[in-house]
């Protein structure tokens, strides 16, 4: 299975120069870096080392996915961060787990002994507790239903219906904020009951920029999001 690395970056640049160049070709068959509008040279930086860049035109991450999803020729996506966060060594590791027959696997930031060097005890508590509302509402099993390192079947975007409007137009009306697909993904893959796995990952702290975490409004959306997935959609 062909595998793209996709990777988001709003002013990473700083992030983009020392996690880029730990990206070993040989693990991918295409890399698209999403730019969210970046004004720091991490577009420039990304082109100038040959990386193919897609800025996306209308704000929030969700609205790149989208845009660049017809752009995605890999069977398996990986959605990676290159502020520091995510460890790109386990990037060869998410593609011979996913080559076990798994729809989905998540570089989980507390299975088998991990842990988030990023977190302050108000996202480590939203984390753990949308984690368990997931599975105690949808039957799954996750340890980190949140996070943005995981690797899972291109045609889950099409299945799941994540990639349309009318699966979040709700709440993003609601609290006036657009969120991202991954905690989607995590509720409907159960819903779905489909083959899924956690491998232990440590989340290194950023490295540079801005912190782009909407806490307040993110955490409502996505709360409620897992509420109404209950009684809605399957």
């Amino acid at each position: 299975m062909k595998i793209t690395l996709l990777i988001p970056a709003l002013n990473e640049v700083g992030g983009m120069k020392a996690i880029m160049p730990q990206i070993k070709k040989e693990w991918y068959d295409q890399l698209i870096i999403l730019d969210g509008g970046s004004t720091d040279g991490t577009v420039e930086y990304a082109r100038e080392e040959g990386y193919d860049v897609y800025v996306q035109k209308k704000p929030g991450i969700r609205e790149g996915y989208n845009e660049v999803f017809p752009l995605i020729r890999g069977d398996i996506i990986i959605t990676f961060s290159p502020d520091g966060n995510s460890i790109p060594e386990l990037i060869p590791v998410l593609v011979k787990k996913m080559n076990e027959g798994y729809s989905m696997v998540i570089v989980s930031r507390y299975a088998g002994g991990a842990k988030s060097y990023d977190d302050d005890p108000i996202t480590a508590f939203g984390n753990w507790m949308f984690t368990t509302f997931i599975n105690i509402l949808h039957g799954s099993r996750y340890t980190d239903a949140m996070v943005m390192f995981r690797a899972y079947k291109r045609h889950l975007v099409e299945d799941l219906d994540l990639d349309k409007d009318s699966s979040y137009s709700y709440v993003e009306r609601l609290y006036r904020t657009k969120i991202s697909w991954e905690p989607l993904l995590s509720v409907r893959a159960a819903k779905k009951k489909l083959r899924c796995a956690d491998i232990p990952g440590d989340e290194p702290p950023r490295i540079g920029g801005e912190r782009k975490l909407k806490i307040v409004k993110w955490g409502l959306a996505y709360l409620t999001q897992v509420i109404i997935e209950k009684f809605a959609w399957m």
